[in-house]
């Protein structure tokens, strides 16, 4: 019984400090994963622009190169996977905290 009457409690000043330490330089927290969930979002909206010019110029043959094309397709096939498995983790994260009782 002693072990445990001798563990003491965090007090919020170390609870904020430690926090302040986690976040770094940004004070915001959340804001730079929402930066960094924007910017990978417009990088696969330009994928997929590339991807939709590339289809189109094959279709219209004004193709200059059909590998750099065919990249292009790959690139955001690729990359729009990718967004949809982190989309797939998230929703299955945030159920999961759903079902957490406190």
């Amino acid at each position: 019984m002693s072990t445990i009457n001798s563990i003491a409690g965090a007090s919020t000043a170390d609870l904020l400090q430690q926090k302040s330490k986690l976040n770094g330089a940004n004070p915001a927290g959340g804001s730079a994963f929402a930066d960094q969930l924007k910017s990978a979002l417009n990088e696969v909206n330009e994928f997929q622009e590339e991807k939709t010019q590339a289809v189109a110029d094959i279709a219209t043959g004004q193709v200059k190169d059909l590998h750099q094309a065919a990249l292009a397709i790959g690139k955001a096939e690729t990359s729009m996977q990718l967004m949809l498995e982190i989309r797939n983790k998230a929703l299955s994260a945030y159920k999961e905290l759903g079902r957490t009782q406190l």
